[in-house]
């Protein structure tokens, strides 16, 4: 696994703010207080964004957020807040940031940051908590929880509670620093009332070099790179884990004529036009069949979860080689021949320098290269078919816009099935960060934020949000932050009037749908009266024209697509 870098660029935002007058003139308040420390710390950096609903414990953050240059994007539900900061990550390669109050709100922003922990994105939350002394002590105050932290515990890969306004920096210096060369996962952040009021001194403190990050052994790389010269037939399998290492990933399967199979996290990390690309089919039996006839898979940056897999178990017969930056995921669901715990593009170039070295360099010949891309080939174009079969009316939709919408397209998506049955498999993927899904959590109502937070992060890029109707309800609140922020946005809604999945689950188990049929409203009408543009659509043309029509508008735009009526083609 690699992580994607994100730039630091210190903003030279001051530690305090200047003295404020009273209103007689004469009385002064601290310039900088716990509020200010979090701030400072965030603006050093180079946090450009923070997503978040002020509250009336979180105020004294807003207090200091004024005085920067850091944006706060008010979303209208805490999860939508979440669920953009996730979404603006995963366009941008920065971590998202949101600022929430205690209580209600915390429990509101859990869903995303358990689906940032599942998906591994660096998502921070900071939200304030009871004062010292008062942790757990159910006297009845204001939004008091039993145990914050340690509910966010349950979701977030560390939840830190501080005594200071300088812990709190510290802690926030010391997440940045990990997520360069670690496991990138979220992190929960309570600072008590207290010390978000209290005074502080202004000292910051120095911001931690990043840990070292772990790197492959030479005798692992000598290793890994006899393995993958003597191989007749390798293969690779890359995950979310290499979408820092596309460059690499391309440059080590035309090396060694290998086929790459991505999962769905992995979306793009190799263009899937190239000849070698399999695609995001891992999940598919054609792309099974191609790993399980391959002699040495190479599986970089993937956990190989059931999510991923849909029940497939990788029993690989041929020899398994893992490289992950977390030692914890080499192992899991496939015990390889050979475990190399470093960075994913650190250990792919070393193993291209050895692989093109005058050892190895005589491993790949032209008539091997036409094979390779011919067993690729064939297993795309088979993956293809079965996907067709089972996205039924999502592939032709996903196909079109596809191939209608710019090659930079970034498209949210949700647990929808025009997403997981569509767009996975349906729309080609240049290069990575292009498809956001909440793959493994597989929650409802992450599209619409999602696809808000990728175009503020990215506003120069196409940003499509493409869900069912279902999905949408959620978060259709969203709406109002994606008008108010007068971003054109295509909000592409397929509408089969319920929770198709489930209905079908249901159906198929024998069981009467119970709960699944569901009345929707007019959702052209309801993105008007949000202030956006709404219309409907009856053909896949029409949808193509209005959603080129909406990438271009002044504000966002609902098209809403009736799957009973529709004319699929």
């Amino acid at each position: 696994m690699t992580m994607f870098p994100f730039d630091v660029a210190a903003t030279g935002v001051g530690a305090t703010a200047g003295p404020e007058t009273g209103r007689t003139g004469t009385e002064t308040r601290q310039a900088g207080n716990g509020g200010t420390a979090v701030v400072s710390a965030l603006a050093a950096e180079g946090v450009e964004v923070v997503f978040g609903i002020p509250g009336t414990h979180n105020l004294e953050l807003y207090r200091a957020l004024a005085d920067t240059p850091i944006r706060h994007i008010t979303t209208r539900h805490e999860q939508g807040a979440g669920y953009a900061a996730d979404g603006y990550a995963r366009a941008t390669g920065h971590p998202g940031v949101c600022f929430v109050t205690s209580g209600p709100a915390v429990n509101n922003i859990a869903s995303a940051v358990g689906t940032a922990h599942a998906d591994s994105i660096p998502l921070l939350v900071v939200a304030p908590g009871p004062p010292r002394g008062q942790e757990g002590a159910d006297i009845g105050g204001l939004h008091e929880m039993r145990d914050q932290r340690g509910h966010m515990a349950g979701v977030a890969e560390r939840s830190v509670r501080v005594d200071s306004a300088a812990q709190a920096a510290t802690v926030i210096h010391e997440t940045f620093a990990r997520w360069r060369t670690a496991r990138q996962r979220p992190v929960f952040l309570e600072v008590p009332l207290d010390v978000l009021d209290a005074a502080w001194d202004g000292q910051h403190p120095p911001r931690p070099s990043p840990p070292p990050g772990p790197a492959a052994s030479s005798d692992d790389l000598a290793r890994a790179a006899e393995l993958l010269a003597a191989a007749g037939q390798p293969a690779l399998l890359v995950g979310r884990g290499a979408i820092g290492a596309a460059r690499e990933v391309r440059h080590l399967a035309e090396l060694l004529a290998a086929p790459v199979v991505t999962t769905v996290t992995g979306k793009g990390v190799l263009d899937e036009t190239h000849p070698l690309s399999v695609g995001a089919s891992v999940r598919l039996g054609p792309a099974q069949e191609l790993l399980t006839a391959a002699d040495t898979v190479l599986v970089v940056g993937s956990t190989l979860s059931d999510a991923e897999l849909w029940g497939w178990r990788p029993e690989l017969p041929g020899t398994v080689i893992r490289i992950d930056i977390d030692a914890g995921s080499l192992t899991k669901n496939l015990v390889p021949a050979l475990a190399v715990h470093a960075d994913a593009s650190a250990a792919l170039h070393a193993l291209a320098e050895r692989l093109a070295s005058d050892d190895h360099a005589a491993a790949v010949n032209p008539a091997t290269l036409h094979a390779a891309r011919s067993r690729a080939g064939q297993a795309r174009d088979a993956s293809a078919a079965v996907a067709a079969r089972d996205a039924g009316p999502w592939a032709p939709l996903n196909q079109a816009l596809s191939a209608a919408l710019p090659a930079t397209t970034i498209v949210a998506g949700d647990s929808s099935q025009v997403t997981y049955y569509g767009t996975a498999h349906h729309w080609t993927a240049r290069a990575p960060m292009r498809l956001l899904y909440p793959t493994i959590y597989a929650t409802l109502g992450y599209g619409l934020p999602a696809g808000i937070g990728a175009k503020l992060g990215r506003p120069e890029a196409p940003v499509v949000v493409l869900v069912g109707d279902g999905a949408l309800m959620f978060s259709v609140a969203e709406l109002a932050t994606a008008v108010e922020q007068r971003i054109a946005l295509p909000v592409i809604v397929v509408n089969n009037h319920g929770f198709g999945e489930i209905r079908d689950g249901m159906l198929a188990a024998g069981i009467a749908p119970v709960g699944v049929e569901l009345v929707t409203p007019d959702f052209a009408l309801l993105g008007r009266a949000f202030g956006a543009y709404g219309v409907r659509v009856t053909g896949i043309d029409d949808l193509v024209d209005a959603t080129r029509r909406a990438l271009d508008a002044d504000r966002p735009t609902v098209i809403e697509v009736d799957a009973d009526t529709v004319e699929w083609r």
